[in-house]
C-alpha cells in the first residue's frame, strides 16, 4: 500500500492554491511611450494617463521620447521583451512605424494609438485610436478667424512639428476654409516645433521681415507657440490680439490667461485628459471585446468672451 504523506500534500496543495491565486491577482501591465513634454498640454496628458493607471491598479511602464522617434521605437521593443499586455503610444510624426509595429503584431501584443496617429498600409497593426480630430480643429480655427475678420486676413502661421499629424491635419483643416475666403492668406509659415521657446524664435523673425507691418492675424498650431509668440510681439512693440489676432490650438490654462488679458483672441479645445478612455480601451482589450478603429474625444471652441468665466474650471 502506497503511503501518502499528507503534510507534504498540504503544502502541495496551498503552494498550487498561492500560484492560482498570483495569477488571478495578476497586475495588468501597460507600457506607454510618451512623446515628450514639450507643452502645457502634453503635461496635462501625461497627468491623465500617469493618475488613470494608478487609480485602477494597473502597472504602468512610461517612457519618455524627448521627441525623437528613434527613442519611441526603441521604447516599443523594450516593452515587446518585457512581455507586457498592452502597448500604447502618442506617435511623434505619422510615418516611420510599420516594421516595428508588424514586430509587436508578431508578438501578439495589442497596440492602441493615443492623441496621434499613424500612417500605415495595414491597420490591423494597431487595435483603435483614441484622440482628437486634428483636421477639424484648423478648421474651427479658420473660421472663427473668418467670421472675425470678415474673411480678410493677412496671415502668419506657426507650424507644429514637422511630420506629426496634428501639424499636417490642423494645416490641412485651416487652408480649406481659406480656399474659400480668397481675402484670407498665409504669407509667412514655419514651425515652431510645438514648444514655446522656439514659437518666439519664429515670431521674432517673422517681425524683422521687411513685410511685417502687413501681417495681420497669428494661426498657431497651440497655445504654446502663440505664448510664445505673444512675448515676441510685446518685445518688438506690438501689441498681441489687437495688432495681430491671434487664433491657436489646445486650450491650456496659459491660453485663457492670455485671453482674459487680452493678449490671445481664440483658442480651440484639443482634450488632454484622455486616461480614462485610454484605460477603458486597454479594459475592453483584455476582454476581448471589438472597438471602434477611432474614437473622437468632445471639444469647444473659446474666445475672449468666455475666458474670465471659462478659467477657473479649466482642469490644465
Amino acid at each position: 500500500m502506497k503511503i501518502v504523506n499528507t503534510h507534504l500534500l498540504s503544502l502541495a496543495l496551498a503552494a498550487s492554491c498561492v500560484s492560482a491565486s498570483f495569477a488571478a491577482d495578476k497586475k495588468l501591465v501597460v507600457g506607454f511611450s510618451q512623446i515628450g513634454a514639450e507643452s502645457g498640454w502634453r503635461t496635462a496628458n501625461t497627468d491623465s494617463i500617469k493618475s488613470e493607471a494608478a487609480k485602477r491598479g494597473i502597472e504602468l511602464k512610461f517612457a519618455d521620447a524627448q521627441q525623437k522617434q528613434e527613442n519611441q521605437i526603441k521604447a516599443l521593443r523594450s516593452f515587446m521583451a518585457q512581455g507586457v499586455d498592452v502597448i500604447a503610444f502618442s506617435p511623434v510624426v505619422e510615418t516611420g512605424w510599420e516594421p516595428v509595429l508588424r514586430e509587436i503584431k508578431r508578438a501578439k501584443i495589442p497596440v492602441v494609438l493615443s492623441d496621434r496617429a499613424v500612417a500605415v498600409t495595414d491597420d490591423s497593426l494597431y487595435v483603435t485610436f483614441i484622440g482628437a480630430d486634428f483636421v477639424e480643429e484648423g478648421r474651427r480655427a479658420a473660421n472663427w478667424l473668418a467670421k472675425t475678420t470678415g474673411g480678410k486676413a493677412v496671415i502668419a502661421e506657426l507650424v507644429g512639428t514637422p511630420g506629426s499629424a496634428p501639424a499636417i491635419d490642423r494645416k490641412k483643416g485651416f487652408e480649406e476654409v481659406l480656399a474659400k475666403n480668397p481675402g484670407m492668406k498665409i504669407v509667412k509659415s514655419q514651425s515652431g516645433d510645438f514648444t514655446r521657446a522656439k514659437g518666439k524664435e519664429v515670431m521674432e523673425s517673422f517681425l524683422k521681415s521687411p513685410d511685417a507691418k502687413q501681417i495681420t492675424a497669428l494661426f498657431a498650431h497651440n497655445d504654446d507657440m502663440a505664448l510664445g509668440a505673444i512675448q515676441a510681439m510685446e518685445e518688438a512693440g506690438v501689441k498681441p490680439g489687437k495688432d495681430i489676432l491671434i487664433v491657436s490650438i489646445d486650450g491650456v490654462r496659459g491660453a485663457f490667461e492670455a485671453m482674459a488679458a487680452g493678449k490671445l483672441n481664440c483658442t480651440v479645445e484639443c482634450n488632454p485628459l484622455i486616461g480614462p478612455q485610454l484605460f477603458d480601451a486597454v479594459a475592453a482589450i483584455m476582454a476581448h471585446k471589438t472597438l471602434p478603429k477611432r474614437t473622437i474625444v468632445q471639444e469647444g471652441v473659446f474666445d475672449q468672451s468666455q475666458a474670465a468665466a471659462e478659467l477657473p474650471k479649466r482642469k490644465y
